[in-house]
């Protein structure tokens, strides 16, 4: 699976995105479980999940500022 594009999170509604994220937390541990159990044969991964969930949640904030700023 690619990363996810900035372009393509913005596109999202607020709880899609929260959604998205806890779906990548989940799969996120999953496979943890897989490397320390020696099942993973992709480690990087990893890495590209752990950024996509960093890209989303920096979004999420921007939004959630953003509506606080502008109320």
């Amino acid at each position: 699976m690619k990363a996810m594009k900035i372009s393509e999170v913005r596109k999202l509604a607020v709880e899609e995105i929260r959604v998205k994220i806890m779906d990548s937390h989940e799969e996120m541990m999953k496979l943890r479980f897989q490397q320390v159990t020696g099942q993973l044969t992709d480690s990087s991964r990893l890495k590209v999940l752990r950024r996509d969930i960093a890209r989303m949640e920096t979004i999420l904030r921007e939004t959630e500022r953003a509506v606080v700023e502008g109320a």
